[in-house]
């Protein structure tokens, strides 16, 4: 995990749960490029961390709490990921975005199972709401992908952004994604539920760099990468006002976090491995997840 840079895809987390217990809905960690769990009953659960690297490169695949060592590799991939929960653990199956013909959909723990192609350009990032639809953000012009149901060619939304980095779902179907707007300045949208348009979200602070955007079970979270913080927003119309501040001592570019079960995990493309922190308590890293 060297040679990582601020950018978006440079490195990500994602944490899976493989034969959690009790009923097919119980809950999967999810983790940054490509983590995801099983949910089928099973008196032991298993739970996965996906952190990847570079486009085309490989996701390492951890198993914390048992072991802050890698246990794993899917090789030539690399670049942002997601899986089917808006926090916590996945379920099942998660996704990759490694490039424009590599958007691909994996099984716990590591196997391929459907491909989607995007045409429109370079893919950034990807997340996916409870109804199972897909968003798959373009890096080089700001559009959103959305693949119903995640499958088909889908259709592309124009949004106010020149570069689209990350994005996410909240509990009512609103899309959210950040990046740059044409004056070169952080800007966060969202695509309402109950709409085909983008609009511009306020913030009542500064976000430096764009970083994650994920659902935390309460509040919209955004990552700034330079600020190396998480930013907890209550969303009002076209403004997001901050409630609520996540500090990660010690890192150096959280490139994407994933929010698990009182955890967010860091793929730190600066320090070159991933950090675990409580949440939404922050502080300093309660793990370091290394590579072999």
């Amino acid at each position: 995990m060297t040679g990582l840079f601020r950018y978006v895809g440079a490195l990500t987390v994602l944490t899976i749960c493989s034969g959690c217990g009790g009923s097919a809905v119980s809950p999967s960690n999810a983790a940054l490029d490509g983590e995801s769990t099983a949910a089928a009953p099973r008196a032991k659960s298993k739970v996965f961390e996906y952190i990847s690297d570079i486009y085309g490169s490989y996701v390492g695949i951890f198993d914390y709490p048992k072991s802050d060592r890698q246990i794993g590799t899917i090789k030539g991939v690399g670049g942002q990921g997601c899986t089917n929960v808006l926090y916590g653990n996945g379920n099942k199956t998660f996704w990759i975005v490694a490039g424009e013909t590599q958007i691909t959909e994996f099984n716990v723990p590591k196997t391929p199972i459907k491909k989607l192609s995007e045409s429109v350009g370079q893919p950034s990032s990807c997340a996916m709401n409870p109804a199972g639809d897909l968003a798959v953000g373009i890096l080089g012009n700001g559009d959103i992908v959305i693949f119903k149901n995640a499958s088909g060619s889908g259709t592309v939304i124009t949004t106010p952004l020149t570069g689209e980095y990350f994005d996410g779902y909240d509990n009512q179907g609103n899309l959210f994604a950040d990046g740059f707007n044409s004056s070169e300045k952080f800007e966060l949208v969202e695509l309402p539920s109950s709409s085909g348009k983008f609009q511009a979200i306020a913030t009542s602070n500064t976000v430096q760099f764009p970083g994650s955007v994920q659902w935390d079970g309460k509040y919209v979270t955004v990552v700034d990468q330079i600020g190396d913080r998480i930013y907890q927003y209550a969303i009002s119309g076209t403004k997001a006002t901050l409630e609520g501040t996540v500090y990660l001592a010690g890192s150096d570019d959280c490139a994407q976090t994933w929010i698990g079960k009182g955890v967010v995990y860091c793929a730190d493309a600066g320090n070159g491995d991933g950090e675990v922190y409580s949440y939404p308590a922050g502080g300093r890293a309660i793990a370091v997840l290394s590579g072999k």
